[in-house]
């Protein structure tokens, strides 16, 4: 029997086995599922191989927006450091250039369509759009203030929802926040001021201030506000508990927002008059977080929900609306779309469509009254390194990404992705594991770099969404439990290697690990505790010791980053990664790498950057020592320059190069070619230790 004939045969015996008893429902049903995947991409014909800067792009379409009205949509056009803003009619015609150079990272449109508002981290810039006059600067942004935009004003024609913080006036009393309201021209009105910072807000569907919700301690509490500006607490948000207001509220006046305070799930939810939490709309497949909601553009009510974990769907919060989104899902099946509504007589929409095997994104026009729709706008790539134009690479030659679930050996179900060279005998093939970061993210069923250039290189790629991810409920966040040393998030990982391996997928004496800042963490983990599975291993930007870096990052302003409303200590301590608990402490050093450093015998490669302020360099550095004092063979890439993400192209060419040249030597994938020259002398600048493997470079 061919090895395909294996693979579509395998769910049969699952059924047999099913019949036995022997396999839970579930199980077999989850394995079944993942071999007709399997056999599907094993059918596939052969992918070319590509040059490593065909992986190395940049889009050069960003943020492109639809205007309320359906009649307009601007984006910016990125060309190396310089941005552009562009501007086309839905009724066709050729774009025109609104302004040559901005340093907006955001644009969006004013709810009379005739502002477009350009968010720079600096300062928030209003373009006239519909030919009236005064372009202008709305507001300063960033700054000791804290400023930023929290919305566009949902209700009024031009105008932004600001909030601020009021610095203190002495040592002895505390700052004040404000949500303000900016028109156009930069006229401020005093919405609110508090004591407490202020995470959200609603308005009723006349303009007036409805709801308002603070950070109180640890808790984000949801108050009533009345016709004087008094607060009446209605809904308390404890334990991780995510409550996130809508911006308006429902006709009849009842709190709109997205929480998993009924539950575990984000779902989105209405608040009555008596206090009572409704869910609204859930995951129809009831496993993933809610992820977006797309506004009307009129009356700033739910239209669209969105779901982004293991696959993408969207649905319609009414019966026209959902005719509409399933009218579009049916033309670009199995994508991963971003719809934008227009309003208004023969207003179109505009749908984004991604996915992981669209290297640049499409746009196209959708006519609500037709049904018809129309290629609008193609992403342009440039290759980082030169700038230079570059055609996507085709569809056919990338790998799909495979959503598929297992048992854990506690028997929880996980989740993960799985990428597969088209073509190819999936049980010959090298499997390269790569965790993602955070460790509070997850992997998204779109395009990846560094994913498909190792699927281009000849390996299968494991995406593990271990326990802690976000994505999938509340529920698979905590269940971590703070056990991020060698412990059951590790597990993890390693149970979905393992099960893979025993589902016929990867060789089990060619198994790599790879990742970035907490992926960077497990990978060390890996070839630590796990060196009879995991071969090599390639660690960006990794804590060596997780606790300690941890405390590290607590004493900075990049803890404000990452833990947003809640203080970072305290957000720590609801994850079980109490700062001040010293068993907790002691355990996660004691399961470290850094700790542990004599018992890593594979090769591995570190990459870290000089100016990161999320893993401490100089930890980097000391772990790196230990292993070279040990005689390990393990090689050293510091850029002193970079962050915790590197931009630089060239520095990311060189960490695909280094990548793909261990790997290929410790697990057979395809050689690499060559460096160019200056490639060679930026190894030679920043590589700091070489193993025999790099050595020469």
């Amino acid at each position: 029997m061919s090895t395909l004939s294996k693979w579509l045969a395998a769910p049969c015996a699952l059924v047999l086995a099913l019949a036995s008893g022997t396999v839970r429902a579930d199980d077999a049903a989850d394995a079944a599922a993942l071999h007709r995947a399997v056999a599907i991409e094993q059918a596939r014909p052969p992918a070319p191989r590509f040059p490593r800067s065909a992986f190395l792009v940049d889009r050069m379409i960003d943020s492109v927006s639809l205007s309320p009205d359906g009649r307009s949509v601007a984006w910016l056009r990125v060309q190396g450091s310089q941005r552009s803003v562009w501007l086309q009619s839905t009724a066709g015609g050729s774009a025109r250039q609104l302004l040559s150079r901005t340093e907006a990272r955001q644009l969006y449109w004013s709810r009379d369509s005739r502002w477009l508002l350009l968010e720079s981290p600096r300062q928030l810039f209003a373009l006239a759009a519909a030919g009236q006059g005064g372009s202008g600067i709305v507001t300063a942004l960033g700054g000791g203030e804290r400023r930023e935009v929290r919305a566009v004003d949902p209700l009024q024609g031009a105008a932004v929802i600001v909030s601020e913080q009021v610095p203190a006036t002495s040592p002895a009393s505390a700052g004040r926040w404000r949500l303000l309201r900016v028109d156009i021209h930069g006229k401020r009105s005093v919405l609110h001021e508090d004591a407490e910072e202020l995470a959200g807000f609603a308005f009723d569907p006349q303009g007036r201030l409805a709801f308002l919700e603070r950070v109180e301690h640890e808790d984000l509490v949801i108050h009533r506000v009345d016709a004087n500006g008094g607060l009446h607490e209605v809904l308390r948000c404890v334990q991780l508990q995510r409550c996130s207001l809508l911006p308006v509220t429902a006709p009849d006046g009842e709190l709109l927002l997205r929480t998993d305070r009924g539950g575990s799930l984000l779902d989105l939810a209405r608040l009555d008059a008596q206090g009572k939490l409704h869910i609204m709309l859930t995951d129809p497949a009831g496993k993933a977080d809610l992820d977006a909601l797309l506004l009307d553009p009129v009356d700033g009510q739910p239209l669209i929900a969105s779901w982004h974990s293991s696959t993408s769907a969207q649905r319609g919060l009414d019966a026209q609306t959902q005719q509409a989104v399933e009218a579009i899902t049916r033309h670009f099946p199995q994508r991963d779309l971003d719809i934008q509504v227009g309003r208004g007589a023969q207003a179109a929409w505009l749908v984004g469509e991604r996915g992981p095997t669209l290297q640049a994104g499409r746009w196209h026009l959708y006519e609500p009254w037709s049904g018809r729709f129309r290629p609008f706008l193609d992403d342009a790539l440039a290759q980082q390194r030169s700038g230079k134009p570059l055609q996507p690479l085709p569809e056919s030659a990338l790998a799909r990404k495979i959503p598929f679930t297992w048992k854990a050996s506690d028997g929880m179900r996980l989740h993960g992705f799985l990428l597969l060279p088209p073509g190819a005998d999936p049980a010959t093939l090298p499997l390269v594991v790569t965790p993602h970061g955070g460790p509070w993210n997850h992997d998204r069923p779109d395009y990846g770099s560094f994913g498909q250039f190792l699927v281009n290189r000849g390996y299968a790629v494991f995406q593990p969404q271990f326990r802690g991810s976000t994505g999938y409920g509340r529920d698979y966040v905590l269940a971590a439990r703070g056990d991020f040393g060698n412990g059951r998030v590790q597990q993890d990982i390693v149970e979905g290697t393992r099960y893979l391996l025993a589902q016929g997928i990867g060789d089990a004496q060619r198994v790599g690990i790879a990742g970035a800042s907490f992926g960077g963490y497990a990978t060390l983990l890996g070839v630590t505790f796990q060196p009879e599975l995991f071969k090599v291993g390639v660690a960006i930007v990794p804590p060596a010791d997780f606790g300690w870096d941890l405390r590290w990052v607590s004493r900075s302003h990049e803890a404000l980053n990452l833990s947003r409303y809640i203080p970072f200590i305290a957000w720590l301590r609801l994850l079980s990664l109490d700062l001040d608990d010293a068993t907790t402490m002691a355990r996660l050093h004691a399961q470290s790498p850094l700790a542990n450093a004599a018992r890593m015998q594979r090769p591995l490669l570190l990459i870290a950057g000089g100016a990161d302020h999320r893993v401490a360099i100089r930890g980097v550095i000391a772990y790196a020592a230990q292993l070279k004092l040990l005689e390990r063979e393990v090689s050293l890439l510091v850029d002193d320059q970079a962050g915790h993400t590197n931009e630089d192209p060239l520095a990311k060419e060189a960490m695909f190069y280094l990548t793909e040249r261990l790997l290929q030597r410790h697990l057979g994938g395809a050689a690499a070619a060559p460096p160019d020259a200056a490639m060679r002398e930026y190894l030679k600048k920043n590589l700091r230790l070489s193993g025999k493997d790099l050595r020469g470079e």
